[in-house]
């Protein structure tokens, strides 16, 4: 098996990045997939005329991402529903890396 995480980049209106992470506070159903590690939301709002947000998602092995990925949950999870107001998000792109290196903190690793 081979860990990767798949980032899913999130181009949002300037000021509006916490409103948008704020959809991520709850767990979803991926959190319930075989192979799931673990999310990590990252907030940037350091751009002039955009903020960002990094969506990560660890998986135990590709096979398992890709699973959640063309599943009936993940489309319903994305599903464009009426918005009370405009959506704030302007776009997104998602690439997946395979871990290649990972040091965990030094009390977890054993000593000879």
């Amino acid at each position: 098996m081979q860990k990767m995480i798949a980032i899913n980049t999130i181009y949002v209106e300037k000021g509006k990045g916490e409103q948008v992470t704020a959809r991520f506070a709850k767990a979803k159903a991926v959190h319930t997939f075989e192979g799931f590690i673990c999310m990590e939301v990252l907030l940037n709002e350091d751009n002039e005329d955009r903020d960002e947000i990094k969506v990560c998602t660890t998986w135990e092995d590709r096979q398992f991402f890709d699973s959640w990925l063309h599943s009936r949950e993940n489309a319903k999870s994305h599903d464009a529903k009426a918005p009370a107001e405009p959506s704030p998000i302007l776009g997104n792109e998602v690439k997946t890396f395979d871990v290649k290196v990972q040091h965990l903190p030094a009390e977890t690793v054993e000593t000879k």
